[in-house]
């Protein structure tokens, strides 16, 4: 084994060898887990607030606060649009949950979801050049019952303070209300990143998975384990990507989503999934292993693994199966085990693994390119365009089964999405500004390069401290302790 490297790019060496596959897989989440809670406390969280402007003397105290400032609270006044130019709102969004559905963790109360949306701000700030806030809150009533029009209200209380608003982890069914109908009432971008960001990446990896199998889009049948925000909206993706409805079934924890489902018919909250019952699963097939024979592709968001999908499964797939096992924090099944039961590709969502199918490559720069353009909302077509973006751009570079989709560390993918983004707003009537592809590009890649060159320079002045390497051994030590 080797000693651990401050950059972590050795995760897979840094086990006995004695170990197997699998109890790396299990160590490796055991050490990032218990590293991830030592050096969030070792800083005290991700994000902190630095001004942008200058202070040349004290004077300038005057232009920036008292008296000076009162010519910017009655010039917006006067006109809310140019808030977008006089403050940071036109760079700045809003990362909210009640955090009722934490990734693989379900309720973990409002100041619970904290980390995630920290998480979700620091990415939007080094990867696409965007300040972001996390904003967790409560939307239980009385009686401790969530009510999704508590979220609604607050988002529209404060979407004058944002450029646009990302949703996180608020729980099926209430996702459904709260993201349509602040799409249509907010005079910004409202994003859902499980389900809109999770569908665009998705339908990148699948799009770059199909050509290396040699498969038409419209022609695979796929199957999915859940049913849940993310995987409704990734199928719902697909067809409008040319997927045929007619070849795809889903699954929830009762069964195949389809017509004769009067629970879900009858629940009114679940309108989305009661439109896939309608159109998918014309055969009604009821059990999700009979739906894997002959499938073409499994999706699965679903409960965190490793032992959620069966190899056997796998085995009835039809030939050069793609698997995109992509619970967190644990898939439902491990690469190497897809792999060994017959897959052609594996993807997860982490970047631990190869083929990370992650909203992460997908919402710094989309909701970079709708900020450039001043977008009023995020349009199906603008996360499908994104989905193609990010294809096209690993496909450029060179996929193979084992490198399906970007990673965050190619740095031009995210001012390449953004300008993508930004024109497909332009031409679907949302856009409030206009600009060329080459503009829009420029624009994008100075603010990420600025936004990575000053985490650069104040870790290189010592202003972020590297952490003990104390941190990283005890973390690891836990690791192999508790697989051994």
């Amino acid at each position: 084994m080797e000693k651990l490297k401050m950059d972590l790019s050795n995760l897979d060496k840094i086990f006995p060898e004695s170990f197997s596959q699998e109890q790396i897989a299990k160590a490796k989440t055991i050490f990032l887990k218990n590293l991830s809670k030592t050096t969030h406390q070792f800083y005290g969280g991700k994000m902190q607030t630095i001004p942008k402007a200058g202070v040349f003397g004290f004077n300038w105290f005057n232009v920036w606060y008292t008296p000076g400032v009162s010519k910017i609270s009655t010039s917006i006044r006067d006109n809310n649009d140019i808030s977008f130019d006089l403050s940071n709102r036109g760079n700045l969004v809003a990362v909210v949950s009640d955090s009722t559905r934490v990734l693989g963790d379900g309720d973990c109360t409002p100041a619970g979801g904290l980390g995630v949306m920290e998480g979700k701000a620091f990415l939007m700030k080094y990867l696409g050049g965007v300040d972001a806030v996390a904003l967790c809150v409560d939307s239980k009533d009385e009686n401790g019952v969530n009510q999704p029009q508590k979220i609604i209200d607050f988002v529209k209380m404060c979407q004058h303070s944002f450029g646009a608003i990302n949703l996180e982890d608020i729980s099926q069914p209430n996702c459904y209300k709260v993201l349509d109908t602040l799409r249509e009432e907010c005079d910004i971008p409202v994003w859902h990143d499980d389900a809109q960001g999770t569908a665009c990446v998705t339908l990148a990896g699948l799009i770059n998975a199909l050509k290396l199998a040699e498969k038409n889009i419209e022609d695979v049948k796929i199957a999915f384990l859940g049913a849940g925000a993310a995987n409704t909206t990734i199928a719902r993706l697909i067809i409008a990507a040319g997927g045929n409805p007619k070849n795809l079934a889903l699954f929830d924890s009762k069964g195949g989503l389809h017509s004769d489902r009067k629970d879900i018919q009858n629940d009114k909250r679940f309108y989305r999934k009661w439109e896939l019952c309608q159109s998918t699963n014309p055969n009604k097939i009821k059990k999700f292993s009979d739906a894997c024979v002959n499938a073409d592709v499994l999706i699965t968001l679903s409960t965190p693994g490793p032992d959620v999908v069966k190899p056997e499964w796998i085995k009835t797939m039809a030939d050069k199966a793609i698997v995109f096992a992509c619970a967190n924090p644990v898939p439902e099944i491990y690469p190497y085990a897809a792999k060994e039961a017959g897959a052609f590709i594996v993807a997860t969502g982490r970047g631990d693994f190869p083929n990370q199918v992650n909203n992460s490559i997908g919402f710094p720069g989309i909701l970079k390119g709708a900020l450039m353009v001043r977008a009023k909302k995020v349009t199906d077509q603008m996360a499908i365009t994104a989905a193609y973006s990010l294809a096209g751009y690993a496909e450029k570079r060179g996929i193979n089964p084992e490198n399906i989709v970007p990673t965050m560390n190619e740095a031009d993918v995210f001012p390449v999405e953004a300008a993508d983004v930004a024109i497909q707003a332009i031409k679907d009537g949302v856009a409030r500004l206009t600009m060329t592809w080459e503009e829009a590009f420029q624009k994008a890649k100075a603010d990420i390069d600025y936004s990575r060159n000053m985490t650069k320079l104040v870790t290189d002045h010592g202003f972020i401290d590297t952490p003990p390497e104390k941190l990283l051994e005890d973390a690891l030590a836990i690791a192999i302790k508790s697989v051994k």
